[in-house]
C-alpha cells in the first residue's frame, strides 16, 4: 500500500518508515503507528507519523 495517502494510515498498523536521519541512506525503521502528524491528505514524501517507540518519520511502505 502507499504510505502518501493518509487515508491508508491508522493508528495500531505496522509501517516502516524513514527516519530524518536516514533520508540519505533510506534506511528503513519498522514499527506500529501511534500518532499521524500530517494533517495534508496525501503528501508526496510519505505521511509523516509517530511510531509507539517514540521515532517519528515517514511512512514509505504499509506492512500489515
Amino acid at each position: 500500500m502507499n504510505g502518501t495517502v493518509r487515508a491508508n494510515i491508522k493508528k495500531g498498523i505496522q509501517v516502516k518508515i524513514v527516519l530524518k536521519k536516514d533520508q540519505r541512506t533510506g534506511t528503513l525503521t519498522e514499527g506500529i503507528v501511534k500518532d499521524i502528524l500530517t494533517s495534508a491528505p496525501v503528501h508526496h514524501r510519505g505521511i509523516k507519523v509517530r511510531l509507539e517507540d517514540g521515532q517519528i518519520g515517514r511512512v514509505q511502505e504499509i506492512t500489515q
